[in-house]
Parts: structure tokens; sequence; C-alpha cells
């Protein structure tokens, strides 16, 4: 069940010319009982006094050593004029915010049977997944499921937890980190990288219907053009996930 509650921020950096990584706590010390994949919604005001809300995915890794606090993060993308990022860009640390959730059902199944994930996204869509590896690691572990992560960017500057996911998959031989840069290629190439968008790079990893299941959290258009493509692929429908993200004012 969702909570209202209201967060303190503890620290923040930039992920990204354009992306701000926010670590906060509940002021009042309870935990946040969330499952890997699901969002929170931020509540504030309009310069006019009219409330609104925007909503973020939790980034936080349980477990992860550089998490000690068990703090909740999440990556917040500036829009040019945007009444949430002239918010969450000023926070200081020891600010505090109104918050709600966690919301959503964009998660990893206990009742999934597959034995791989194909796990696509976009920009800040790709913070769900950082969120699901201890749990992907458990189920490679466990029943040798494996996970392909495509993560599409402009460039390697803006691959967002992109050293994070480089890690894991050369720590966990299931997972698959596969970055596709659709602007500016790095010099060298690296080996893992494609050029070009993800929905392009999809069929070189042959989607199965009998063994995948897909997420899809991003940009609208890449989610719609992956879902169709993941269709020709004769996925059924009950297997391809899909969260959009709609950039807000």
């Amino acid at each position: 069940m969702a909570e209202h509650f209201s967060l303190r921020l503890k620290r923040a950096h930039m992920l990204a010319p354009s992306v701000r990584h926010l670590a906060f706590e509940r002021v009042d010390g309870a935990e946040l009982a969330y499952i890997p994949g699901q969002f929170l919604q931020v509540h504030f005001h309009y310069d006019d006094g009219k409330a609104t809300k925007r909503s973020y995915s939790v980034a936080t890794v349980a477990g992860d050593p550089q998490n000690s606090e068990g703090l909740i993060e999440i990556a917040v993308s500036y829009v040019d004029g945007g009444a949430a990022t002239k918010l969450l860009s000023a926070l200081q640390a020891g600010d505090e915010i109104a918050a709600s959730g966690p919301y959503g059902r964009f998660c990893l199944q206990d009742a999934d049977t597959n034995t791989r994930y194909l796990l696509i996204a976009t920009g800040t869509g790709v913070t769900p997944y950082r969120a699901m590896l201890p749990r992907l690691r458990e189920l490679a572990q466990t029943r040798g499921v494996e996970a392909l992560l495509l993560y599409g960017a402009r460039n390697a500057g803006e691959l967002l937890y992109g050293d994070e996911f480089e890690a894991f998959a050369a720590e966990v031989p299931q997972f698959r980190f596969v970055p596709c840069l659709s602007r500016e290629m790095r010099t060298p190439v690296r080996g893992n990288e494609r050029s070009g968008y993800v929905q392009q790079a999809l069929a070189e990893f042959t989607p199965n219907p009998t063994s995948d299941i897909a997420y899809l959290c991003g940009n609208p258009n890449m989610v719609d053009a992956c879902f169709e493509a993941l269709k020709g692929f004769d996925l059924p429908i009950p297997h391809i996930r899909r969260e959009k993200y709609v950039s807000s004012k």
C-alpha cells in the first residue's frame, strides 16, 4: 500500500550533463518497502499554488555497500522550463520534499519461468533495472536465468550507471550489457557497444517466444517500436512489459 512521507536529501551528484542522481532518507526514519521496478511520486506546487506531482523510478540497489544507509535513490532528467526541474535541481543536502509510494507493477514476477530477460531502456528508463540487479544475480545463481540489457543513449557520457552495469556484467556471466549509441561512438569502440538505436539492435539477439520476457522502459517512441518488433518475433503480449517515460513541465 502506498504511503505519504517526507524525504530529506542526503547527497546528490550529476550522472550526465542533464541528469541528477539524488539520494534521500525518510524523515520518519522508516524503510521504504518497495519492490525493484516500482516508482515514487514527488509532490509539490507550481508557482501559482496549484498542486502537482511527478513520478520517478527507484534506482536503489538493495545490499549495495555504497548504500549501507538504505537511502532512497532516484535519477532526475532535467526538462527546460520544468517545474520539477526547478525544484529538484535546487535541492541541497538537508532540504525536504513530500513524496508518496511505492507504486507500479513494472517488476520481476516470482511466477516467471522464463530463461532470459530482455531489459530495454533509454535515458532514465534504466533506473528500475539498476534496482533489479540483486534479484537478477539471485535468479542467475538459482535458475541460471540470463539477462540482456540493451541501453540506448546518444553518447557514452549519457549512459547512466554505465560503469555499474559493466561491473555487474563482469561479475555475473549470465548478465550482458549492450549500450546502443545513436550519435557518437567511443574511440576506440568497445566490443559490447552497438551503433544506432536499441530497436535496431534487438534482432541481433533473436528474441524467443518460448524463453524470453521483455521489459521496455523509457522514451515512448522506443517503447512502441520495440513492442511492435517483439510482437513480430511472436512474444506473447503478457511477456512484453512496458513503462513509458513522458517529460512534463
